[in-house]
Formats: structure tokens, sequence, C-alpha cells
């Protein structure tokens, strides 16, 4: 009857990860002879640990990263000119907290994709609020607010994130207007939230991404004010694993 009611009481208050194992555990702690009260740390550090886990894989899905790119992955010995103490001190998360800017700026494939999810994913894990966007997307969604008249309940949905993270700018030019569009973000999130950027194009081609000059000027001021930019020109990761193959 006893267990019964504790069942009862451990599912009432939502308390799972304690009901699966604290009789597993009564009985441990009787063998070892622990005291009441490290037993009740016990169950409640493994029902927070539980806690977090599924927080941390809720955020996970939610931040919709195309694929998992761990920092420990990254080989930065293949791209030595990549401030490698610079990115783990940034994976500690404290540019988020400062709500500061990382931009990754190269040719295609030398690894700037895989540091910004694996830099969001570390921030996902530290619990924090993260998009992952390729530009177009990002674009095509802002288009359709507008258009839709909910422009500004999308910016400010956007503006709540810990950290946006923004793939492939500049693959693709922008109309007028979307880079309109993208410069309201960049506002709405200037000094109040973090952004990681990657871009195939230096900062003297940003013109020809938003089709103007001036807001792309806008775009770059407000972004490198509370920034770390990283300029890289190595060798490419595919043509190296295409190598491999050979």
């Amino acid at each position: 009857m006893d267990a019964e009611r504790m069942d009862d009481y451990l599912k009432t208050l939502s308390l799972h990860k304690i009901r699966e194992i604290y009789k597993d555990e009564s009985e441990k702690a009787a063998k070892t002879k622990l005291s009441y009260q490290d037993f009740l740390l016990k169950l409640l550090e493994q029902q927070i640990l539980t806690k977090v886990e599924r927080s941390i894989n809720r955020k996970m899905q939610i931040a919709g990263f195309p694929k998992i790119k761990r920092l420990e992955e990254f080989d930065f010995s293949f791209q030595p000119q990549i401030n490698e103490k610079l990115i783990r001190e940034l994976a500690s998360l404290e540019f988020i907290n400062q709500a500061k800017n990382i931009i990754l700026l190269g040719p295609p494939g030398v690894g700037k994709t895989h540091l910004a999810i694996a830099i969001g994913i570390k921030a996902a894990e530290g619990r924090k609020r993260v998009l992952f966007y390729t530009a177009e997307r990002l674009t095509e969604e802002l288009a359709s607010s507008e258009i839709a008249g909910n422009l500004n309940a999308k910016l400010e949905s956007l503006a709540r994130l810990d950290l946006l993270i923004i793939d492939e700018l500049g693959y693709l030019s922008l109309s007028k207007q979307t880079a309109k569009l993208f410069f309201q973000l960049v506002t709405k999130r200037y000094e109040r939230g973090s952004i990681i950027i990657t871009s195939n194009k230096p900062f003297e081609e940003w013109g020809e991404i938003f089709n103007d000059d001036v807001v792309a000027s806008a775009i770059i001021d407000r972004l490198l004010h509370h920034s770390y930019p990283f300029f890289i020109n190595g060798k490419s990761f595919r043509l190296k694993f295409m190598n491999k193959s050979d």
C-alpha cells in the first residue's frame, strides 16, 4: 500500500525519474548505510539531470541544425590560420551573455558552417534559445511575414533568441526589399542578441549581396560593432576528403 501511495504521489508531482529509480536506490542506500539526506539528494540529482537532458534535447530539436557538427571534431591543424584558442573561448558562450556576434568569412569548404553549428550546439547544451537558418530561408520567412502582415511579431520573436545563426549569406543576391527586411532584423537584434553569420563573400562585396551599398554598409556597421570576425582562406575540407577517397 505504501509503495502504491508513493507511486501516486511521485506521479502527481511529475517526479517520473525518481518514481522510476527510488526502489532500486533505496535498496542500495540500505546496503551502503547511506543517510536519509544523502539518499534524497541522490534522487533529486537524478531527477534534475533528466530534466536538464530533456530541456537540451528539446532546444536542439527547435534549433533546426541541418546536421550535428561538434567542435571536438573540427580539425584545426588543417586550418592553422583559425585562432583555435579564441574559438574555444567563444564556445564558453560568454559572447552570448555580452550580445556579441561571430562572423565567419571564407570560400566554400573551409569549415565555416561546421564552426557555426558547433558553437550553436554548445549554446543549446547551455540551454540557450538558438535557431539555425540559411540566409535564403530566413529572408523568405521575413518576406512571407511582411505579406501576411505580421512582420513585427516575427522580428520580435527572432529578437528574443539568445543566438541566431545565419548560414550561407552571399550565395544568392537579395532583392532590395528583402535586404531592407534583413537590415530590420539586424537592427532589432543589435546589442540585444548574438548572431553568427557565415558568408563566402568578403565585406567589400556585400553591396552586391544586398543590392544596395548603403544598406550593406549599415548592416556591416551593426554586425561589426560588437563582434569576432574570422577571415578563413585555408584549404577546403571537402577536397581533403575527396583526395582521401581517391
